[in-house]
């Protein structure tokens, strides 16, 4: 399913039109509520070691990338469980970093793995550099995402490289399969064409491209939502870069995507599409930032990104509190509101892009626990109260992707790669700042960001 929202209602209905019979409130797993008195490290230790388990022990068997999604009921209705996605698998290498950093798995088996995986991108269908969306698994060839959605995908492709580009930093400096892994992630990177996909030299960057339908999906990057690593990454590129004016014509819109509205006393600071009024889904927040450092990182027109992305989760945990519509359990242990699955009128599993002006009584576990950075007291809250009291939304790779107390504890044993693939990352982040360190320190990114006016004291970026 695709996870960024082209236009959010117009792809929220199409995706609940996507939607299976399957549900389930029950707990395929053995995992128990943990004990009440478990630290705080301890707790993140859990919930980022079982996150992990997704991309480790529920991998992609050929490829080893990360799947679309993983079904502890094994019930693919369409039969789509060999389908990779490079952007989950993108926020993958960053949580296998995060569990190598930690010990929680061998170094030496995740160099092996890596390699695996850079070896199957090498050889995979490419679309001027860029992958597509799905991808499947065991041969390498595209998987159409919609009719003319099967070519190349610039901002799965960007979400793919953040995690390519911390893997080459991680082990650049390592023994020799260490240093060869880095050199295959160092020619991955430097392969992919950023500048085409401005459609002949506009001032903007274009979503998609196909040899067969050319520019016929015709969506340009702007404004702001999750897409902003898309533009970074393009004007870092050493071998097919953007100039700084693509940026701010186009992603930032001549600076008419900036905005001075407020909601529950917090500056919005930009308009967010399709939801300027409480701001868009949480992974806004997460996708642009596994590895840009937004604290105290401004450009020509925000002054901090880090408050901007504070004051969206924020404005989404005082929503929750408020809780206009009455949903039962909703308050301040249990909040959250992104892109995922969800709960469908008539009981069944659907999917929707989740946010103030969209929601329907479910909560999906990784919008606080993804936020961290931001929130580090509202998430911790949310965390403790779901392995302290919830086990029925706890499975075998942590929380389900989709819950509701609303609903009779409904949750369904499913979860989705670009959800469960930012947890353990941003929590890392908040804990150590690890991820951001590894690429706000690559050569390629510092010039990239300087370009585009960038700056940030904590990285010597002026």
């Amino acid at each position: 399913m695709k996870l960024s929202i082209i236009s959010i209602l117009s792809v929220s209905a199409l995706l609940f039109s996507c939607t299976t019979a399957s549900n389930s409130s029950k707990n395929t797993s053995q995992n128990k509520t943990v004990s009440g008195n478990i630290s705080d490290e301890q707790l993140m230790d859990k919930v980022q070691r079982d996150a992990l388990k997704y991309f480790w022990d529920y991998a992609e068997p050929n490829s080893k990338l990360g799947r679309e999604r993983y079904h502890e009921d094994n019930i693919y209705p369409d039969n789509d469980k060999h389908v990779i996605t490079t952007g989950g698998s993108g926020f993958g290498l960053a949580t296998i970093l995060v569990g190598v950093e930690r010990g929680f798995i061998p170094r030496k088996e995740a160099v092996k793995r890596l390699t695996t995986m850079m070896d199957f991108l090498a050889t995979a269908d490419r679309h001027k550099g860029a992958w597509s969306h799905w991808i499947n698994g065991e041969t390498g060839k595209t998987v159409p995402f919609g009719k003319k959605d099967n070519g190349g995908d610039l901002v799965e492709t960007a979400f793919l490289t953040t995690g390519i580009i911390q893997v080459r930093e991680y082990f650049k400096n390592g023994n020799t399969k260490e240093k060869a892994l880095a050199k295959k992630c160092d020619e991955l990177w430097k392969g992919i064409q950023w500048n085409w996909y401005t459609k002949g030299g506009e001032k903007v960057l274009y979503w998609h491209w196909s040899a067969e339908y050319q520019w016929e999906m015709n969506f340009p990057l702007q404004g702001y939502n999750e897409c902003l690593i898309t533009y970074i990454l393009a004007a870092s590129s050493p071998t097919y870069s953007i100039d700084a004016e693509t940026y701010y014509k186009g992603w930032t819109r001549n600076g008419t995507y900036l905005s001075d509205k407020e909601k529950y006393g917090l500056p919005m600071f930009v308009k967010h599409n399709g939801a300027e009024e409480y701001g868009g889904p949480l992974f806004w927040a997460h996708y642009s930032y596994i590895g840009l450092d937004p604290m105290n990182l401004s450009d020509k027109l925000i002054k901090n990104y880090f408050d901007l992305n504070k004051n969206q989760v924020l404005i989404d945990y005082n929503y929750c509190v408020e809780n206009p519509k009455q949903w039962k359990g909703y308050g301040e242990n249990y909040w959250g509101l992104t892109a995922g699955y969800s709960r469908n009128n008539d009981g069944g599993v659907g999917y929707d892009a989740h946010f103030p002006q969209n929601e329907h009584g479910v909560i999906t576990p990784t919008a606080a626990l993804s936020s961290f950075p931001y929130t580090p007291k509202e998430s911790m809250n949310f965390l403790k109260f779901i392995y302290t009291q919830k086990p029925e939304f706890i499975g075998s790779a942590g929380p389900y992707d989709a819950t509701s107390i609303h609903y009779n504890n409904w949750t369904t044993p499913r979860y989705l790669a670009i959800d469960q693939g930012t947890i353990a990352p941003m929590i890392e982040n908040h804990r150590t700042g690890f991820l951001w360190k590894l690429f706000m320190n690559a050569p390629e990114i510092q010039q990239g960001l300087k370009k585009l006016s960038f700056k940030s004291e904590k990285y010597n970026i002026k």
